[in-house]
């Protein structure tokens, strides 16, 4: 398990699609900046990781989703809230981080840049680097459907991909009885339960039907992205 225990570097780790030098969207409930932090519940690195993502989880600006991975199952303790899509999301990023390995903890910003996650300062920095730029669409969630409006980009390569996440943004105590955490109570937010590509999107407007949530209390949030694990150009949720 050494590769797993690797932390990654501390040196920013940027995507290599960047679009354009256009100014960035300040952050804002509607046009809120993604971090997504990777963790398990049998990592005993990532308490700390977590606790600087729910420290800033109530941000109106800010959009924190919770991937638990499922890696680390077998080392004596399953992640109650573990799926091997959420560890394949983690491996998109890997593949377009150039990098050979996944580890936890990982903090991602923006599908555009990584660290370990465990310093706050870090964080925060983090934050001011890697802003979005202008190029994507306008979101509009409402009821079952959402919908994109916008010119699209002239890039080269695939169309962007409209992804749908359903999560729990209430705050959910587990207590861990095995593993590296074991005899610990810690808390999670803004988890994930549900993951779905919804389609691509072109340009100009484009409507997508939202199918009903597996379960109750989940929030919607919708991400467009280059690639799957490439730069977020837009986002919103419910």
């Amino acid at each position: 398990m050494t590769s797993i225990l690797l932390h990654l570097r501390l040196g920013v780790a940027v995507a290599a699609c960047m679009l354009t030098g256009k100014p960035a969207l300040a952050a804002d409930a509607a046009h809120p900046e993604v971090v997504e932090l990777f963790q398990s519940q049998g990592c005993s690195s990532c308490p700390p990781a977590n606790a600087n993502v729910l420290a800033i989880s109530d941000r109106p600006e800010v959009l924190t989703l919770s991937w638990q991975v499922t890696y680390w199952d077998q080392l004596g303790w399953k992640d109650t809230f573990g799926s091997p899509a959420f560890t394949a999301r983690q491996w998109d990023y890997a593949h377009a981080f150039h990098r050979a390995e996944v580890a936890t903890p990982e903090v991602v910003v923006n599908g555009r840049a990584d660290i370990v996650g465990s310093n706050r300062g870090d964080l925060n920095a983090l934050l001011r680097r890697a802003d979005r730029g202008d190029g994507g669409p306008k979101v509009e969630i409402n009821g079952d459907h959402v919908t994109l409006t916008g010119v699209y980009p002239q890039r080269v390569g695939f169309p962007d991909v409209v992804l749908l996440v359903r999560y729990d943004p209430s705050i959910v105590q587990v207590a861990i009885q095995r593993g590296e955490n074991g005899g610990q109570t810690l808390p999670h937010k803004n988890v994930v339960h549900e993951v779905l590509r919804l389609g691509d999107w072109r340009g100009g407007e484009q409507t997508y039907v939202l199918p009903v949530a597996g379960r109750g209390g989940l929030k919607t949030a919708i991400l467009v992205e280059t690639a799957p694990g490439g730069p977020i150009l837009a986002a919103a949720h419910t």
